[in-house]
Formats: structure tokens, C-alpha cells, sequence
């Protein structure tokens, strides 16, 4: 069996697309997946913000990824993710998620269920970059079930 670090990533800084989604394509392109289908998140130029900066808190993540493998494992799919942790400036890649599935519908339904749940629930905070400081989104964050943000 392959551990999780075979299919989820952390990276300091930006994430390098092709080299990224290349492994794991030439990774699984023979393990008779008839879907390998990806998902790239890119920093958008908006609300005068040099980039994004996120942490994240790997014991809660590596569960609900774990949980996530399991869902995928049911229906003969993996999933996987490569994430940002520090600075990611606009217009650079922090998120990417794949699902690899012998059926093209699991891969599409799945994909989508994951990158949903993956913004409602993984433990990742983010942070506006602004005059090269970090300022927390909480506009634009969610909150965890049974966590809470201390002000």
C-alpha cells in the first residue's frame, strides 16, 4: 500500500504546475485509469493584493484527506492534492487536486465534491498579502466544524 505522501503534497511557496501535474500524470497514466482529470487554483489579481499567504495545519488535513482517499477508493478512484504553504504570488498556482478513475463520471463527480469540500473544510488559513504583509482573509474564510478563530 502507498503511504499518503504519495498523493498529498506541500510545498513552500508556489507550486510548479507542469512538473506537478506531469508526475502524476506519467505516475498513473498506466495504471488503467480511463479519467485522469486535474484542477488548478491560481492567485487572482483582485482587491489590491500582491498574493496570498496560507498555513496550515497538517494533523487535521492529513485526516480529512485520508477520509477523502477512502471515498475515492470505493469507487476504484485516488484522489490527489498539492498544496501551498507561505507566500504564493498573483497569477502563480497554490492548489491543485486530481482524481484518477477507470470511468470519466466518477473523475468529473469527484473532482468537483472534493475541490467544494476542500474550500468549506480543510484546515487551511489564508492571508491577504498587502505592502508585503500578511493580513488574514477572514472575509473570505470559512470556519471549521468545532473550530473557532480567537480575535
Amino acid at each position: 500500500m502507498q503511504n499518503r505522501a504519495d498523493f498529498l503534497q506541500i510545498h513552500k511557496g508556489s507550486l510548479e504546475v507542469e512538473k506537478i501535474t506531469n508526475f502524476w500524470y506519467n505516475k498513473y497514466k498506466n495504471s488503467n485509469f480511463g479519467a485522469i482529470i486535474t484542477f488548478v487554483g491560481v492567485v487572482r489579481d483582485e482587491n489590491e493584493i500582491e498574493g496570498l499567504s496560507f498555513d496550515i495545519y497538517e494533523p487535521i488535513l492529513n485526516s480529512w484527506f485520508d477520509e477523502w482517499q477512502k471515498k475515492a477508493n470505493e469507487k476504484n478512484a485516488i484522489v490527489l492534492m498539492a498544496h501551498s504553504i507561505g507566500d504564493v504570488l498573483n497569477h502563480e498556482s497554490s492548489y491543485i487536486a486530481a482524481v484518477c478513475s477507470p470511468k470519466r463520471r466518477v473523475a468529473l463527480e469527484l473532482i468537483d465534491e472534493f475541490v467544494e469540500d476542500f474550500k468549506a473544510q480543510a484546515p487551511i488559513w489564508k492571508y491577504d498579502i498587502i505592502n508585503g504583509q500578511r493580513v488574514y482573509a477572514k472575509d473570505r474564510s470559512t470556519a471549521i466544524k468545532g473550530s473557532g478563530i480567537l480575535l
